[in-house]
């Protein structure tokens, strides 16, 4: 849809209607996005094919923000005053599935877990940094000491009593840094296929929908 600049928007949080935490909202002419997945400065084209990815090949509405530190796509949202968020022919919702947060905590355990066993204390050590940053960077709640981090790495999320307040552009943003973390210390893409077998840990009616959700999402080719 749009390809803008930082000087272009404004840029606002609100509250989240059921939960304790803001949402970014961008707003520009008059219209309101929200705020689907955010990318390092050297990651200009994957930022640019995710925004062709909903723009041409879904019909969403979209723009993809610049700045020199970052790149993040915005999908066009609806605020009706007094109700929660309701985005606009994207159908999507506020509301993120506490089992495709397991899923996507499964999968960073499971890469973590794999460069330990084939690679070595050195390599898992620069991960675990590696990572640490992607949280903090684009600002994960709940991710953001090195002790929050380590938790996240170790701690079964299946038996755990709650699981990060994620959004879905968390969700994305994790899955597409975790492909590029993982491709980048294997070599190759191999081990996308070692690590979705811990899935199967997970009930299949919960695996089922998570499944359903990364084959629509822009990151669901990376790991199929």
């Amino acid at each position: 849809m749009f390809i803008l600049k930082r000087q272009d928007v404004d840029i606002t949080t609100i509250q989240h209607p059921k939960k304790d935490q803001q949402i970014p909202i961008l707003h520009y002419q008059g219209q309101t996005f929200r705020l689907l997945s955010v990318f390092n400065a050297a990651q200009e084209e994957d930022a640019k094919a995710f925004w062709r990815e909903l723009t041409d090949n879904r019909g969403k509405a979209c723009v993809l923000l610049e700045e020199p530190e970052r790149y993040s796509v915005w999908g066009k949202v609806r605020l009706d005053q007094g109700s929660s968020d309701e985005m606009e022919g994207q159908g999507e919702s506020d509301e993120t599935e506490p089992s495709f947060i397991q899923a996507c905590l499964l999968l960073l355990q499971a890469v973590y877990i794999d460069i330990e066993d084939l690679l070595g204390a050195r390599q898992v050590g620069a991960f675990q940094k590696e990572i640490t940053d992607v949280f903090r960077r684009c600002q994960f709640p709940q991710a953001d000491s090195p002790t929050a981090v380590n938790q996240l790495l170790t701690l079964d999320p299946l038996t755990s009593s709650s699981v990060p307040p994620w959004q879905e552009h968390h969700l994305n943003t994790l899955l597409q840094e975790l492909y590029r973390l993982g491709k980048q210390h294997f070599g190759n893409a191999s081990f996308t296929e070692r690590v979705m077998d811990v899935l199967q840990d997970m009930p299949m009616r919960e695996r089922g929908q998570f499944m359903s959700w990364l084959k629509r999402s822009p990151n669901g080719k990376l790991w199929h």
